[in-house]
């Protein structure tokens, strides 16, 4: 029997635990009547006659409901009742051995937390996968946690459906959106629940989410979280275009709008909470970004509205620019801000990217040498938890930029570009960091590329505006659509 992807979106896995007043054949009909695409029959205490019984009567109802009926880990309770399916852990019997004894016919789900053991399994002759857990869960509390980017990284490695399980509910589901996995399976998110089939209508319905992806390879996204500059120098405007340019689909969620040039800002409006609460809402739950940079936001109101929305997402590679005076020496950042950005968005950061102005803020002190920048760095990373790219590019060590990740100190040697048009050169590192991490470089390798990028827009020249003007951010692109009269 061939494992289709449909069958993995909503997989109902039994557990006696939560048996009431009803019956667990009576439970397991009310989640196939609310949509359950897959059952799966979990038993640890029935002797093998009561276990074989049980399982021949389940058989039945998912053919009522023409859904595919696996056992877990029990071959011989499988071949006897002429179960659908198999499903065994790492630490149960060999696939390639469950293959043997089963045959060609019946469907081997195996579990799995790392791409070495997917595609081993897949090897063995698996047919679909669970990975995880996913998170903590009532019945495997002491289970390692894998993360979204190992999901990501076995959907991307294999062809046979993937579905998700550990400690998955309404609450977390849509932070698997975009991993490519093709569903979830549930335990107590299902059978725990006081009306079951209610609650496996909601479920499916959240599970669409997979199904209306595409499946195969597809571009990196990045969000950018930021204001908006006219004049398409800063912001949000210069963080698409080096998205752009740097290979990955650029998002944009707005905090404010400006009108501002480059000779300063003239004025600053900004979005409301709730419609930034929006954006981000109708970016998540449909393209998943794979990073997030942060940039211009200049209330307290907002960053906390932020922090929620990418905890409540699980948001990853989260770059954070604390954009808080403008190049014109206008203040971008309200004073109650400054802690809420401390205290809530740079802990959930890969890492954070203060010019010195901004270092000296974050740090407390005065920064006026390469020994201050590296006190300073190391300051900020230990009091927020976070690694510190603390740019020199404010007449301190050159264009040299130092980075303090996990106690350790890295210069990134650069050279200084002879150019007064620098509007916008920490939106476009950041944005280039972020960029680079989605496309699965390390923090190390991403900074390095992103410098380099920025040295060629700088090495541009380009010279627009009455003041501190805009770099060239597509000074790489070549062909036909380059090409001028």
């Amino acid at each position: 029997m061939k494992c289709k992807r449909e069958y993995m979106q909503l997989y109902a896995v039994t557990d006696r635990m939560w048996t009431g007043e009803k019956t667990l054949l009576e439970q397991v009909e009310a989640a196939l009547q609310g949509g359950a695409t897959c059952v799966q029959l979990r038993e640890k205490e029935l002797d093998e006659a009561a276990f074989l019984g049980e399982a021949h009567a389940m058989k039945a109802l998912c053919r009522k409901y023409g859904v595919p009926f696996f056992i877990n880990d029990n071959v011989k309770i499988a071949i006897a009742c002429g179960a659908d399916g198999i499903h065994v852990g790492q630490d149960d019997m060999d696939a390639a051995e469950v293959r043997r004894l089963v045959g060609e016919e019946m469907m081997i789900g195996v579990s799995v937390n790392c791409v070495e053991q997917a595609l081993a399994a897949v090897q063995a002759g698996a047919d679909c996968l669970g990975v995880g857990a996913m998170f903590s869960t009532a019945t495997k509390q002491d289970a390692d946690s894998v993360s979204m980017d190992t999901l990501r990284e076995i959907c991307a490695a294999v062809e046979i459906p993937v579905v998700a399980i550990g400690g998955i509910s309404r609450e977390n589901m849509t932070k698997l959106q975009g991993t490519g996995v093709d569903g979830v399976a549930l335990v107590s998110a299902i059978f725990a629940a006081a009306d079951i089939e209610a609650e496996c209508k909601a479920l499916k319905q959240m599970t669409e989410i997979f199904s209306a992806q595409p499946k195969g390879r597809r571009m990196q996204a990045v969000l950018t979280i930021a204001g908006s500059d006219c004049s398409g120098g800063a912001g949000i405007q210069a963080d698409l275009k080096t998205m752009t340019m740097n290979g990955v689909y650029g998002m944009s969620a707005i905090t404010a709008l400006t009108a501002q040039n480059t000779t300063g800002v003239q004025g600053i409006s900004a979005v409301s909470p709730a419609f930034l609460a929006q954006q981000l809402d109708s970016i998540f739950t449909d393209i998943r970004p794979d990073a997030v940079k942060i940039g211009m936001v200049s209330s307290a109101e907002l960053i906390g509205v932020i922090a929620e929305k990418l905890q409540e997402y699980g948001a990853e590679h989260i770059v954070v620019d604390p954009v808080m005076v403008a190049t014109s020496g206008a203040a971008l950042l309200e004073a109650d801000a400054v802690s809420a950005l401390t205290e809530k968005l740079l802990p959930l950061a890969a890492v954070v990217t203060p010019n010195i102005p901004e270092g000296e803020i974050l740090s407390g002190m005065t920064i006026e040498t390469k020994e201050d920048m590296e006190q300073a760095a190391e300051r900020i990373g230990r009091d927020y938890g976070c690694a510190v790219l603390l740019k020199g590019g404010h007449s301190i060590n050159d264009a040299n930029d130092l980075l303090y990740a996990e106690g350790n100190c890295i210069w990134f040697r650069g050279k200084r570009i002879a150019n007064p048009n620098t509007h916008g050169t920490g939106c476009t590192l950041s944005s280039a960091i972020a960029s680079n991490l989605a496309k699965g470089y390390n923090l190390e390798e991403a900074i390095d590329r992103s410098k380099a990028y920025l040295s060629t827009a700088l090495e541009a020249m380009l010279d627009l505006g009455a003041g501190s003007g805009p770099m060239q951010h597509n000074a790489a692109l070549t062909g036909k659509f380059a090409e001028t009269r």
